[in-house]
């Protein structure tokens, strides 16, 4: 990405964060972009932010660990890392999970020794709703959100077709998933996406992986 482009990403953000502080997504979008043109300083804030408005939000710890750990700032860095990994832990967020193992290794620090909860049993139903596209109302039986933790309405069927969307139903609720349209909208609106161009609709999956906590090759099994 040019310096151009950067910054433009950059000012995107900033301009969200400031129409909508309380924004978590938009405060960890920024925090990257600020970590990606090195200005540490301000990527540590924004990501700082993020996790103040958003305490599960993993990959924002793993982030501002990376901050921390390149600017030789390890004791800190062990401290977000520690937290930040039980609480992927619990989640069940495992690709930050490793990440933020792999940098403990790194600093020399212990891995925290977790209990992941088991598995809720997910009650479903043939009860009536479609869930394609993200603007349905339907669901049936209960799930417990990967993102909340917390137990919410069990999709009826996945937001849309192929292994991705079958990995949203099985792992996130209802509500997560009308929270992130509700979100998505603000980034196509802000971003200006046009889903008639292949790399817009890759922006926005992003964008959704990023929010939700998973990534494309932990749902496709890759």
């Amino acid at each position: 990405m040019t310096n151009a482009a950067l910054q433009q990403r950059i000012e995107q953000w900033e301009k969200m964060t400031q129409q909508d502080p309380s924004n978590a997504m938009g405060w960890f979008s920024l925090g990257s972009a600020y970590r990606e043109a090195e200005d540490a300083e301000h990527a540590a804030m924004a990501l700082r932010k993020t996790i103040e408005l958003d305490e599960g939000f993993s990959r924002a710890y793993q982030l501002l660990a990376q901050v921390l750990i390149k600017q030789h700032a390890e004791e800190p860095a062990l401290a977000v890392l520690t937290k930040g990994y039980k609480i992927a832990a619990e989640r069940g967020d495992v690709m930050p999970m490793k990440a933020m193992g792999s940098l403990l290794e790194k600093i020399g620090a212990p891995i925290p020794q977790v209990k992941t909860p088991a598995p809720a049993p997910t009650e479903t139903s043939t009860s009536g709703g479609d869930t394609s596209g993200g603007g349905s109302s339907g669901g049936g039986g209960r799930i417990r959100d990967r993102r909340t933790g917390e137990m919410g309405t069990h999709m009826t069927k996945p937001p849309f077709r192929g292994p991705v969307g079958q990995f949203i139903a099985d792992n996130y609720s209802l509500e997560t998933w009308r929270a992130w349209i509700s979100q998505g909208t603000k980034v196509i609106n802000e971003l200006r996406l046009d889903f008639s161009r292949a790399d817009h609709q890759k922006i926005y999956d992003q964008y959704m992986m990023e929010w939700l906590g998973f990534t494309e090759d932990e749902a496709t099994g890759s």
